[in-house]
């Protein structure tokens, strides 16, 4: 979150008498709300574009000027804004971006660290090389593809348990047929987790843990085609990337404010 406050304007409202104190407030409240509009909001979205790979304009398109400034508070306050819904806050996602440190947990994290699947201090990481048809071109999983992997998984808690998979519907995604030479082979997919030295339940001879923490795919004959669809990492630490000085530095805040300052008290006088 960034602020714009205007302050030292004592020599400039000495000059314009003829103005009132309301009117003087009304015509800086006015610039500001210009400046942060036209300025700062597309600056902030210009850093998110250069830092960040793969951007999402779910979350460019989250910076709002949320709160105007008014006759009665001259500030303006531009920030990534929460739209409520099954979406992620932005602002606590850009934090760790900010400030540096962790980031919080995901709700798709939450869901599988609730069924013991992902141990503390682990996040999770789409792979280098995503599952076929899992990715949504961003680096980030889809939504519905995670939905699956989450019901699957029994992720869903008490409160939506129905929406956990059942042994039926894993049969039918699995598609288990048999080869011509009498191979059984997964013509869909089936999921398992490598639990990798951790002390997962899912394998109980442990066959999964020569391969890396994470969530893996079974296909084609005996499921011997292996592939990662989402992987266990270690928290990460985020140095800080996302620059708010370097905003305001590239919106040309001063510049800009002198200038609509200027041509908002013309306005409110008249001139």
């Amino acid at each position: 979150m960034t602020t714009i406050q205007i302050t030292g304007l004592e020599r400039v409202q000495r000059q314009l008498s003829s103005l009132t104190g309301a009117q003087m407030n009304n015509a800086i409240a006015n610039a500001i709300n210009d400046v942060a509009f036209q300025k700062v909001r597309p600056a902030m979205q210009n850093e998110m574009k250069a830092v960040f790979d793969r951007v999402t304009p779910y979350m460019v398109n989250s910076v709002s000027v949320y709160r105007k400034a008014t006759a009665n508070r001259l500030e303006a306050v531009i920030a990534p804004y929460y739209m409520g819904g099954k979406g992620i806050d932005p602002e606590k996602v850009l934090a760790a971006e900010v400030m540096g440190g962790t980031r919080h947990d995901k709700r798709s994290e939450k869901a599988f660290r609730s069924v013991g699947m992902l141990p503390a201090g682990y996040q999770t990481s789409i792979p280098s090389t995503p599952f076929p048809g899992s990715d949504d071109g961003r680096g980030n999983l889809k939504g519905s593809f995670l939905v699956q992997l989450i019901s699957y998984f029994q992720g869903f808690g008490e409160m939506g348990y129905r929406s956990n998979m059942k042994a039926k519907r894993k049969s039918k995604l699995a598609n288990v047929g048999v080869t011509e030479s009498g191979y059984k082979t997964i013509n869909g997919v089936s999921y398992f987790v490598s639990p990798a030295g951790m002390k997962g339940v899912f394998d109980s001879k442990n066959r999964a843990s020569h391969l890396a923490p994470g969530i893996w795919a079974r296909q084609g004959i005996h499921g011997s085609n292996i592939k990662p669809v989402l992987m266990f990492v270690k928290t990460p630490l985020y140095t800080p990337r996302f620059s708010l000085k370097r905003i305001v530095d590239a919106s040309g805040v001063a510049e800009a404010m002198s200038t609509k300052i200027r041509y908002r008290i013309r306005n409110e006088a008249g001139v």
